[in-house]
């Protein structure tokens, strides 16, 4: 009798994803409701997950990846088919390019109508168009086996080099049911997932000969140092060796950014001088100049500057990839510098006194140019004036998060504002993509629980801008700072033609982005000195309410395409 009750327990698709998810450990859901996971998104919220609504998917994807970042996990977002999908595969492409596990989970079109291409709602064929674009995508035909997509995509998702998977859920799916019983065993707990991997004895060997002979050495941290979660070892390892480090944007906080081995204010002078390099997650990609050309001392773009390169990273076919790497230190990042740490003892020379004495001079200088150069107070405010409030905000709450995007305001935040604990700044990354802001923000504030500061040029803002009113209804602890200079770059170029339209670089005059805060219930407030910013934040901070402040700021200052102007190319042709 026993036995045939329980045999008329049903369980479906909708649930089998909801109990798959929540037995891995996953509570949190980015995502846009609509045809076919409507009931989804709330079935998940009455089940006791949290589904975290937003106007946009690339939004939506961007928090996913952000909080894949921030907790190791893999961050989910839920889109619609087709065209919601297709939104969502940008912010997935970007999660691979920047390493964040995340997983795209996109309903979709019944499969013998998009096979036959009949012309089905929203008919795609999503998994094909997915593939090139992440580390892995599967696709989910039978309730059966949803357990084994979702433990593959996890895995898949966080297993070495991180990155973003794919998984496609047909409308059919969430509809089947079948009996409760064999439902939940279907459903498997993924073990270790992403499991560590022991670098070679030999190569650790060869790494600290290395590293011991070198005159001027130099440790460069990437974000998939914080990602590692290895503050501790990275931080005795850099002690120990009393070598001058160097974080990039988002590896800033590993340790404190005035430590007294930070070289961040001496880079163009460490950079080429150094004669051995050993990189920490970090990859000789263009925001390295590839390892060569002058940002290293080589003659010319192509040229390398002689350093020699330790490089550890958890894929092997990273080494090599612009220049030669001369000791590759294949595994995870905690195992690595576990065993570099053993294989030093307890007598381990420290860097030569001569070089760090060199670099703590001329960081020095550079900082002392830089106090003066904040301390000013021109009429209007400009990037200097308006992030030294920024900065001190910062100093004064070191466990609120700062999300940061832009081209001027990306790179002067980057070079002002101290960050004082790890994995407290979400920035644009590798591709150095526009549109981040909104979601990452979002997800800054979900996932730690402390007060987001999201320093935003004015045309990086509109790309996610309409998110306010996600923040507002989450009442989110977000303060958005504007920086509004009325355009691209900066808002003083006239149309060449002395036509009515305005340049293709230039905003509307005077916005009040402060307002759009306001019409969705949140704080609005215009600054227009250091000293409005300054109430104007620390009541932020305070009140932990959403606010937008548009701070005005000098519409002469900024550079076109900031310290990369040099990728913009520009025409040689002349008109006869």
């Amino acid at each position: 009798m026993t036995n045939d009750t329980e045999s008329l327990e049903q369980t479906d698709g909708f649930h089998l994803v909801i109990d798959a998810l929540k037995l891995n450990g996953i509570t949190t859901i980015y995502g846009l409701p609509g045809i076919p996971v409507t009931d989804l998104t709330r079935k998940m919220q009455a089940e006791g997950m949290r589904v975290i609504s937003f106007r946009h998917e690339q939004n939506a994807g961007n928090a996913a990846a952000a909080a894949g970042f921030m907790t190791g996990k893999p961050g989910i977002c839920l889109t619609v088919s087709a065209p919601g999908f297709l939104n969502g595969l940008t912010a997935l492409a970007n999660a691979t390019t920047n390493c964040f596990p995340m997983i795209l989970i996109s309903g979709s079109s019944e499969r013998e109508i998009v096979d036959l291409q009949q012309g089905d709602y929203e008919e795609m064929d999503q998994l094909a168009i997915a593939k090139p674009l992440c580390k892995a995508a599967f696709r989910v035909l039978n309730a059966e086996d949803i357990g084994v997509g979702i433990a593959r995509a996890i895995r898949s998702a966080v297993s070495g080099r991180p990155g973003g998977v794919y998984l496609d859920l047909p409308a059919k799916l969430f509809g089947q049911a079948m009996d409760a019983a064999a439902g939940k065993a279907s459903l498997i707990k993924v073990v270790d997932a992403a499991p560590r991997q022991i670098p070679a004895p030999d190569a650790v060997k060869r790494a600290l000969d290395l590293l011991k002979s070198a005159k001027k050495p130099l440790i460069l941290l990437g974000k998939g140092a914080a990602y590692a979660q290895a503050d501790a070892d990275i931080k005795t390892l850099i002690e120990k060796t009393g070598i001058p480090y160097l974080p990039m944007s988002m590896a800033k906080g590993i340790l404190p950014d005035t430590h007294e081995q930070c070289a961040s204010a001496a880079r163009s002078f460490v950079l080429p001088e150094a004669d051995v390099v050993l990189l920490v997650g970090a990859r000789l990609n263009w925001l390295l100049s590839h390892g060569k050309g002058k940002t290293w001392g080589g003659q010319g773009h192509k040229n390398a500057g002689g350093q020699k390169f330790i490089q550890i990273d958890i894929s092997p076919t990273e080494a090599d990839s612009n220049v030669a790497i001369d000791a590759p230190l294949v595994g995870d990042i905690g195992s690595c510098v576990s065993a570099l740490l053993a294989g030093m003892g307890s007598s381990w020379a420290k860097a030569p006194a001569e070089w760090t004495s060199a670099v703590a001079d001329r960081k020095n200088k550079n900082v002392a140019k830089m106090a003066e150069t904040l301390a000013k107070n021109p009429p209007v405010m400009n990037y200097h004036s308006s992030l030294n409030v920024v900065r001190d905000i910062v100093k004064a709450n070191p466990d609120a998060m700062l999300v940061n995007e832009g081209a001027n305001a990306l790179d002067f935040t980057r070079s002002i504002v101290d960050m004082y604990k790890p994995r407290k700044r979400l920035d644009v990354g590798t591709w150095g993509v526009m549109g981040i802001g909104m979601g990452f923000a979002v997800a800054a504030a979900v996932e730690s629980g402390q007060p987001v500061i999201a320093i935003e040029g004015d045309s990086a803002f509109g790309f996610s801008g309409m998110e306010v009113e996600t923040i507002c209804r989450y009442n989110l602890p977000v303060c958005i700072v504007v920086m509004n200079n009325n355009g691209v770059y900066r808002g003083d170029e006239v149309n060449v033609t002395g036509g009515k339209d305005p340049s293709p670089m230039v905003f509307v005059k005077g916005a009040r982005y402060d307002k759009m805060m306001e019409a969705f219930g949140g704080v609005g407030v215009q600054a227009t000195t250091p000293a409005e910013l300054r109430r104007a934040m620390e009541e932020a901070i305070k009140s932990r309410k959403p606010t937008l402040i548009n701070a005005i700021i000098d519409e002469g200052a900024g550079t076109e395409s900031g310290r990369i102007t040099s990728l913009n190319p520009t025409s040689a042709a002349k008109k006869k």
